[in-house]
């Protein structure tokens, strides 16, 4: 309700006369949908950021995103508080070695390392982007200022807003700009119990928790990963990097490898990836990034159980064993349900679409992945949606943004122990 609420809210002030540029109007369902898509830290949008609103406007989305970053980071986390207190001793003792320096009984606490991580890794990214766009693109100290904020607050919060017409293509050629901006969207993806894990043990990879490690070692795998295919499948491509230099074309590789899990900027023209990349794309986007973080997706720990799941099945194991620690079967289960049910949603939405656009196939399921993983990258379909579609996807952003964290605490809370269970016969498989 707080978030639906934080949209309605938004789409009210983004319908006032002052918040568009001279010259332009705003209906309330493009009002509502660029709402929904900041404090859902998406980025879709179905009018162009740089032409259509005013400073105004622009800073109502500003304060949207900052919103619904910080409330997500938070809300995830106060799930696990509420989970482990709901839990036997036994649980809460794991939960409280898995989460870290989240106390569980402290809520305070928690509320402030959110604020501090947030704000240290803000005004870091705002001073170095601020200095460049002064220093190397010759903006005025004022106006330097304001991207740089505007822009370290959504790299943070993954949410994929840039305040140019076409994200960030002008500046696939500014190695600083590009870093910056990828390592904000890597730290706010990993998530509060892993930089509580950090902060404690720092390098110390041994005391790390289960759950740490899986997130930290999937994370980089995604990203060299991805690096590796997308440089591979557009390293000719004249539309994207074939026209780079050998440096530039690495760099934006990187970082067309990094912003997908789950920010949305891009520095190459979405429309023009070959179909290898785009595919790459939408499965980056579905993974996401780390529970409790800004990032959507199923996110990493799912993608990286579930991986663990077929490796111990495919070995014949009883166990599925990590890093010498065995993953319960309860959680096992809820990793497959949280990713088949988001497939099922994928599916079901990109028929919706299919059945109130007409637009290719290929193009709505990836502007469906990109809004349920709240990714905002977007092959130029956005605005050419209908009004009964673009609200399709103002759904979807919602239930990406809020859904995971629901479903996972409904299926904890919802284990029991059963006084007898039926007898076992097995079905063919294959």
């Amino acid at each position: 309700m707080a978030f639906v609420s934080a949209s309605l809210l938004g789409g009210l002030l983004l319908r006032l006369p002052f918040a568009t540029e001279p010259g332009e109007s705003t209906s309330f369902v493009t009002a509502f949908f660029t709402a929904t898509s900041a404090v859902c830290v998406t980025g879709l949008n179905v009018v162009d950021p740089e032409s259509h609103w005013s400073t105004f406007g622009e800073l109502v989305i500003l304060g949207l995103i900052q919103i619904g970053g910080f409330g997500i980071i938070a809300l995830s986390s106060l799930v696990i508080v509420v989970l482990s207190n709901r839990l036997g001793l036994r649980q809460r003792l794991i939960a409280a070695a898995e989460t870290g320096a989240i106390d569980t009984s402290d809520v305070r606490r928690l509320l402030l390392s959110v604020a501090k991580l947030t704000l240290v890794v803000e005004v870091l990214g705002a001073v170095l982007l601020a200095a460049r766009f002064a220093t190397a693109h010759d903006e005025s100290v004022g106006r330097a200022a304001y991207l740089g904020v505007f822009h370290s607050i959504s790299a943070f919060n993954n949410a994929g807003f840039a305040l140019f017409s076409d994200s960030l293509v002008g500046y696939q050629q500014d190695t600083f700009i590009l870093v910056v901006i990828a390592v904000a969207i890597v730290i706010g993806g990993l998530g509060l119990p892993v930089w509580s894990q950090l902060g404690r043990h720092r390098l110390r990879v041994h005391s790390w928790s289960l759950h740490a490690k899986l997130t930290i070692t999937t994370v980089l795998a995604l990203i060299l990963g991805g690096w590796a295919l997308f440089a591979w499948f557009e390293w000719t491509n004249p539309d994207t990097l074939g026209q780079l230099s050998a440096w530039d074309s690495t760099v934006n590789a990187l970082f067309q490898s990094v912003t997908p899990r789950t920010a949305g900027f891009n520095s190459v023209d979405i429309a023009s990836l070959r179909e290898p990349s785009r595919l790459l794309t939408e499965v980056l986007m579905f993974i996401g990034g780390g529970s409790a973080s800004t990032a959507g997706g199923i996110k990493v720990t799912t993608f990286a159980v579930l991986g663990w799941v077929m490796w111990a099945e495919a070995r014949g194991d009883p166990d599925v064993v990590v890093f010498e620690r065995r993953i319960p079967q309860t959680v096992q289960r809820q990793a497959l349900t949280v990713a088949l049910l988001a497939v099922g949603v994928v599916v079901g939405a990109t028929m919706l679409l299919l059945a109130t656009s007409g637009l290719p196939r290929s193009d709505l399921m990836f502007e469906v992945i990109s809004a349920l993983g709240t990714v905002g990258l977007s092959a130029d379909l956005t605005p050419l949606l209908s009004v009964t579609s673009q609200m399709i996807i103002a759904v979807l952003m919602i239930i990406g943004r809020i859904g995971p964290i629901t479903l996972f605490a409904a299926l904890v809370l919802r284990e029991r122990d059963r006084l007898y269970r039926h007898p076992e016969e097995r079905p063919i498989i294959g």
